[in-house]
This record gives C-alpha cells, structure tokens and sequence, in this order.
C-alpha cells in the first residue's frame, strides 16, 4: 500500500479447503480471501451489503481484476488481507488490495507480501444489473 492511504485489514487463516494437495493455497482462493477483505471493509464502515440493496435496489459487482502473486501461503498460515480505495468514480471504485503472511515483526521485518491486485467495482441496479450512481452516502461512508 502507498503512504496515505486509509487501509483496512482482515486476518484470515488458511484452511485445508483452501489449499491444493500440497498445502499450498490455489491460486484462485485469493480473490476470495479479497472479496471477504472488501466485504469486512464495507461493514467497518456501516455499509451492509444486503441492506443496501433492500434500501436503494443496487448492488457492487465486479468489473475488472489484475492480480500479481508473490509468494505462496500455506495450510495453516494467517494472512492479514487489505483493502484501500485508490479512486472513486460516479459509477465505479477501484480498491487496492494485498495479502500478506501474518509474521512476528520486527523493525527489519515486515510482513511478506503474498499476493497484490486492484479490483473495480461497480454499481448496479439489482435486477436490472445497469450501471447506476454509487449512491453518494456511500462514497462519502468510503472518503472520511
């Protein structure tokens, strides 16, 4: 993450259903362990997802990723996953996101980075899935 930016973070241990035959987390189960951080993140915020579609009829989806993997976590391993809003538009967000191997750390060791990548966001209407204007409640609950 950048100097500045407002982070949120989650710890998440590896459970054996989230790792390969080897103990070794698949690949794919990051974008999870992201989508559960950005979840977290809303709620810290007061932001429930089911409610939000109850009260306005939209809902956040996905529209875009790019993931870099770094290192492998392991079974057992616990990972502090983040999430940082790195620009906001009328109708979509990207939130910057990181996985890191949660360690005992020192002032010259930092937690390792596993996994990083950036994800848009976007709001739609719930049965339509249209585009919408992320209500601006929202984006103001995500910029204080």
């Amino acid at each position: 993450m950048t100097a500045g930016e407002r982070v949120f973070s989650w710890l998440l241990r590896v459970y054996w259903e989230d790792t390969d035959a080897g103990g070794i987390v698949f690949y794919a189960n990051y974008l999870k362990f992201f989508e559960r951080s950005r979840t977290e993140w809303l709620r810290s915020l007061g932001i429930e997802q089911q409610r939000l579609q109850e009260s306005t009829g939209g809902i956040f989806v996905v529209a875009e990723t790019s993931i870099r993997y770094h290192r492998s976590a392991r079974l057992d391993d616990e990972l502090i996953v983040t999430a940082a809003l790195v620009e906001s538009g009328r109708a979509s967000m990207i939130i910057r996101q990181e996985a890191l191997l949660k360690t005992e750390q020192t002032a010259e060791n930092a937690n390792p980075l596993l996994c990083e990548g950036t994800i848009r966001i976007g709001w739609v209407d719930a049965a339509s899935l249209q585009p919408r204007r992320i209500p601006a409640s929202i984006l103001d609950s995500l910029k204080t």
